[in-house]
């Protein structure tokens, strides 16, 4: 089964699971008449929305590529992502407006025993669907299925809070409680809704994901290959679950064609084996140049026009500019 697919089955999950919850959450509010149980289930409508809206995002980006969309679909999980961060922050505020009424207007809940109960079962089946929509949206390389677990662990943390203060709310008989911790919990909503939105907004404008391509480039230092006298333009784009890897390879300029896909076919299947079928790369080789034998550690070169100085190590710095790699080149 396709990564993208996978993810796809998962987010069907995660929406049936919304649905349900909901119903559980209202219930629970009709019988306590809960302002913050309320508003926990006014974020479960934002979950359930936003659940078929990634469902419907992974659709989209799990179909191949075509004439249209040479590159894929992938792109929908970002705005899929950015209208779910919207949604999440938008709760949270209708969350503040609903606790501040509260506050100003006061009314006596019931039958606190069995909300709790019935509140705290969807904080359980929350936290443990959002944990596995993280872990296989990381493994998928997933934005949308990592924001729809996001979405649910951070749901899961406001049912806490409310619980928390329902709970304290049949101790004390204080009705403020249950508002105040309705009100730090939109806070934290608010907060995770606006990281879900920066990161897609950063698919979305292709910024650079600074920790992928330290990753891939201690990746390349610690593996490269004699032959592999230099690398650089290294840039990755993500389309969904699928990475985009352009890069120029420089070798050796007597390699003939078929030598020289053979070091690019190194290069991939490096790249493949640490970081999944998912990639894609487009490897531009270079031949090398009579400066490049400075940073040449090829041993056996008959053609070699200057001695060995020193190895250039390869930095997210250095391997993404456009030009090839000389002595003194560590920045």
């Amino acid at each position: 089964m396709s990564s993208a697919r996978e993810s796809y089955n998962f987010q069907k999950i995660i929406a049936i699971t919304g649905v349900l919850l909901l119903v559980v959450k209202f219930a629970a509010w009709y019988m306590t008449r809960s302002v913050a149980i309320l508003t926990d289930a006014l974020e479960s409508i934002v979950n359930v929305t936003s659940g078929f809206i990634g469902l419907y995002s992974l659709y989209i980006s799990a179909k191949p590529r075509d004439t249209s969309h040479p590159y894929g679909h992938g792109k929908a999980e970002f705005i899929s992502s950015a209208i779910e961060g919207t949604l999440i922050t938008v709760a949270g505020l209708l969350i503040i407006n609903e606790a501040v009424q509260n506050l100003l207007h006061p009314h006596a809940v019931g039958r606190l025993d069995l909300g709790i109960l019935l509140v705290s079962l969807t904080a359980a089946v929350n936290w443990f669907v959002g944990s596995l929509a993280v872990r296989n949206g990381r493994k998928n390389n997933s934005l949308a299925l990592i924001a729809s677990g996001r979405h649910l662990q951070s749901d899961t943390w406001s049912t806490a809070g409310i619980i928390a203060g329902l709970a304290l709310l049949a101790l004390t008989g204080m009705v403020w409680l249950d508002s105040a911790v309705a009100l730090i919990f939109a806070v934290v909503i608010i907060v995770t809704g606006f990281r879900i939105l920066r990161s897609s907004l950063s698919g979305i404008m292709d910024e650079a994901d600074t920790e992928l391509l330290e990753k891939i480039v201690d990746l390349l230092q610690v593996n490269r290959r004699e032959n592999w006298i230099d690398l650089h333009n290294l840039r990755i784009i993500k389309y969904g679950s699928v990475l985009h890897l352009d890069c120029h390879l420089t070798v050796p300029w007597y390699l003939n064609v078929r030598e020289a896909q053979k070091e690019i076919n190194k290069l991939q299947r490096l790249i493949r084996q640490h970081f999944g079928e998912s990639v894609e790369l487009f490897v531009h080789t270079d031949a090398c140049l009579r400066f490049s034998c400075s940073i040449c550690t090829k041993q056996e070169c008959d053609v070699r026009q200057a001695d060995f100085e020193q190895t250039v190590e390869w930095t997210v710095q250095n391997i993404s500019r456009d030009c090839m790699h000389k002595v003194g080149d560590q920045e």
